[in-house]
């Protein structure tokens, strides 16, 4: 048994003692009725923690019926699938599992504050030597970016596993009779001390309280970076401003051309270099004093002089398709044979129901206006001229949509009438013809109207068209 263990044990010898004394202190305590003050600080925050879930199951009792469920099985676990992404097994909003999971992320993230602080120390210059470590290391890395593989194998070395070794293997602490003797530090024999392990704070703990406000700075922090990115980058990026937009989109397409063309030329490496000494040199005092002052000196009586002289080349040089985009919309006159033998009226529809439609096959009845004027533009659109125009070519609009059974009138009004049909008129039980008497005759889709008076069907239609044009919506920011 070397010295350094001989040592080891007296301590903790000494240490047993200690305990031993103080455990038989409360035993004492107790057989008094009066309370200690840790005990009653204790009791304390038991009836803190005992109200805090009363309140927590109110709150939620009260949200249970505030906030609207998505559907009647919302209580019902979801069954796992395969096909189901991973969140669907995730539990709904509830206040206590909301309250518990704050703790515990609190309690644990003290870990991420700390890392913050001390890159935030680095980058401030608060002990240069390490600052112009970090600076060392970026320009090796720069020089050589393969030495970029070995650096997450150098940080958990040299930041996790070695002092780790060192938690479990101490040097002798002061006082001793090692360190009187200035015996050197060895790693020798078993170890000293019990490994180091990363457990959360206490709750209502110094610590827990620390993490909350650093949790509270940060998410001021978030929410003020964000309404900054937002407030500079949204209105350039959409199109409230369609010139400044189309600016910026003319200056980011010149240059990915550019970057295409010239990317191979360009020495990344000292780019790199010198923009990580700048950007990490800038956080120095000095420099940072002298940065504010050049920039409130030379840069900031300029930039307005700049933003002017960028307005108006924008408003010079970036020229808008003012025309409007235009569509031509159409709209179908329908009319019907009145028992009179005369044709009345019927609506204005968008399809022009022919005989082998769907709603003429279902039986429905035809959907629309009883006057033009109630004819509106579609969602977003406007009118682009005045009155509706007749369509003329009627032959063709026939044509396209392959409709069958019709006649089409190519002179005088353009209607388009239903071939009549005889089985129409009939009722009842009708015998079915004999093969022997019926004659093959050639089927025809359509044909054209002749100025001999022939019996049609019940429906005719007429195609009207009309130019629209996409409305101006006005600018607004959210």
């Amino acid at each position: 048994m070397d010295e350094f263990t001989a040592e080891y044990l007296a301590r903790e010898q000494h240490d047993e003692a200690q305990r031993e004394k103080e455990q038989a202190r409360p035993m004492v305590d107790n057989e008094s009725t009066t309370p200690t003050p840790k005990a009653g600080l204790r009791n304390g925050f038991a009836a803190f923690r005992e109200k805090a879930s009363v309140q927590d199951r109110l709150v939620e009792k009260l949200l249970q019926q505030v906030i609207p469920t998505d559907d009647e099985g919302s209580d019902v676990p979801i069954i796992a699938d395969d096909k189901a992404p991973a969140f669907a097994q995730r539990p709904n909003f509830n206040i206590t599992t909301m309250s518990n999971n704050f703790r515990r992320f609190n309690a644990r993230i003290g870990v991420v504050f700390k890392f913050q602080s001390k890159a935030l120390r680095i980058l401030s210059w608060h002990q240069p030597s390490q600052t112009m470590s970090l600076l060392a290391v970026y320009t090796f890395i720069c020089l050589d970016p393969y030495l970029l593989s070995v650096l997450p194998i150098a940080i958990l070395v040299v930041g996790v596993l070695i002092p780790a070794f060192l938690a479990r293997h101490p040097a002798p602490p002061k006082g001793t009779l090692s360190s009187e003797q200035g015996v050197g530090y060895s790693p020798r024999g078993p170890p000293l001390a019990p490994a180091a392990t990363v457990r959360p704070v206490k709750e209502l703990s110094k610590d827990f309280f620390r993490n909350m406000r650093d949790l509270q700075n940060c998410m001021d922090d978030f929410s003020n970076a964000h309404d900054q990115v937002v407030s500079l980058v949204v209105p350039i990026t959409n199109f409230s401003n369609e010139a400044r937009s189309s600016a910026v989109f003319l200056f980011l397409a010149v240059g990915g051309v550019f970057m295409t063309i010239t990317a191979h030329l360009l020495p990344w490496r000292f780019i790199a270099l010198m923009a990580g000494w700048a950007g990490i040199g800038m956080g120095h005092p000095t420099i940072a004093r002298l940065l504010v002052t050049t920039h409130e000196e030379h840069i900031q009586p300029r930039e307005v002089q700049a933003k002017t002289w960028l307005d108006n080349w924008i408003a010079n040089d970036v020229i808008l398709d003012s025309a409007p985009e235009t569509r031509e919309v159409e709209v179908f006159e329908l009319q019907r044979m009145s028992e009179a033998g005369e044709w009345e009226p019927w609506l204005f529809t968008p399809s022009p129901y022919d005989p082998l439609s769907q709603a003429r096959i279902t039986g429905d009845r035809p959907r629309g206006a009883r006057f033009f004027e109630d004819v509106l533009a579609p969602e977003g659109w406007e009118w682009s001229e005045k009155k509706w125009a007749l369509d003329l070519w009627s032959r063709e609009w026939v044509e396209e949509r392959i409709i069958t059974g019709v006649e089409v009138e190519t002179e005088g009004e353009r209607w388009v009438y239903d071939m009549y049909d005889e089985r129409e008129e009939q009722v009842g039980v009708v015998e079915a013809p004999q093969m022997s008497k019926l004659k093959v005759l050639p089927q025809t889709s359509w044909q054209e109207g002749e100025d001999a008076v022939v019996r049609r069907g019940d429906w005719r239609r007429r195609r009207w068209v009309r130019l629209v044009k996409r409305r101006a919506t006005s600018a607004f920011t959210a």
